[in-house]
């Protein structure tokens, strides 16, 4: 039997970072047995980890982090050293839709891992990681000027940034409570490979290369801060080893993008991707009417994960971005199978015309 040196949970790593975390992982540290939990809702595909599944330190396991029984069960059969938490509903419009889906996953969920890692490790903290991964969207909108660092107040705006505040708050109690060892990171927008088509890039893509309208909200002003998924994988790495216990490290890619520049300069970049003439895919742009609630700007300090860890984004936004259609459109299957039926209802029901 294969002895590994440490045995680390990773709950959704069948999503679009989660996946790139685990294939990580899987292959820098060989000596990890790494358990992926996913529940397999629209967002967690196991085609994302076609090229590592047979690896000998993996193993995935389907289960949904709010069933606390199971959650006990897995975490007394496996004794996890460590926990990376990335399950979570994370799309706005759906929580918008959906608010108590949100609250059950991403804050009982969370709950039942703090309570299986802290009844495991009980006593033995030695050596031991609970790694919580959060979002930029906790810190609610910035004006003009200004950037989050991790002192910045809380002000979700959105009942999926509710949940995510409200989990982050709970892994702090963990930890000054009951002393659990803990991280948490709070990331900006990621793109790249493996991202659902629900979200703005692998859906313009999409849509674009089918001569499909893209939809755009209000009139695009709003601005993010957009990081290469495998710099944000590689940001994980560093946090989980290296991070200060009870510390948050917030992670972006300091390229601020205003929506309907960045949809401009995907629409050029597909345009001769696709040998069309300049213009015809920004024809495509249609605009709808604005998200509920919708923050108008995010932008992230990194100084401190850049300065305590080392960590810096790899890419300029252009080459990244360059990289992430290039995937998309050499892989289509891909794109295509994820794109389902019930995706395309979900579609048309959240993007109406103004």
């Amino acid at each position: 039997m294969e002895k590994f040196v440490n045995t680390i949970l990773i709950t959704g790593g069948a999503g679009f970072i989660g996946s790139h975390v685990v294939r990580l992982f899987i292959k820098k540290y060989p000596n990890y047995k790494i358990v992926n939990l996913d529940k397999l809702t629209y967002a967690g595909n196991l085609n994302n980890l076609k090229d590592i599944e047979n690896e000998k330190n993996y193993e995935f396991v389907k289960g949904d982090i709010v069933d606390e029984s199971f959650i006990q069960s897995l975490f007394k059969k496996y004794q996890f050293d460590g926990v990376i938490h990335l399950a979570a509903e994370s799309h706005v419009d759906r929580s918008i839709t959906n608010p108590t889906e949100f609250i059950y996953t991403n804050i009982v969920g969370t709950v039942n891992l703090l309570n299986a890692a802290r009844g495991l490790w009980n006593e033995d903290m030695i050596d031991k990681r609970f790694y919580h991964i959060s979002t930029d969207e906790v810190y609610g909108s910035l004006g003009d000027e200004g950037m989050f660092v991790e002192t910045t107040p809380y002000d979700p705006r959105s009942p999926y940034s509710a949940s995510k505040a409200s989990s982050d708050h709970i892994v702090r109690a963990y930890f000054h409570t009951f002393k659990l060892p803990v991280v948490i990171s709070n990331c900006s927008n990621n793109y790249g490979s493996y991202q659902f088509p629900e979200k703005l890039l692998p859906l313009f893509i999409h849509n674009i290369k089918n001569n499909k309208p893209l939809p755009v909200y209000g009139k695009g002003e709003n601005i993010r801060d957009w990081l290469y998924v495998e710099d944000h994988a590689n940001a994980i790495d560093l946090i989980f080893h290296k991070g200060k216990e009870g510390e948050t490290y917030n992670i972006g890619g300091n390229n601020e993008w205003q929506n309907i520049k960045l949809i401009k300069k995907l629409c050029e970049l597909m345009d001769d991707k696709l040998g069309r003439e300049p213009g015809t895919s920004e024809n495509l742009v249609t605009y709808v009417k604005d998200r509920a609630g919708h923050d108008m700007r995010y932008a992230i300090d990194s100084s401190k994960i850049q300065q305590e860890l080392g960590w810096e984004p790899s890419l300029e936004f252009e080459e990244g971005l360059e990289k992430t259609v290039a995937w998309y459109l050499e892989n289509e299957d891909w794109l295509n199978n994820v794109t389902s039926g019930e995706y395309q209802k979900y579609y048309e029901q959240q993007y109406v015309k103004r």
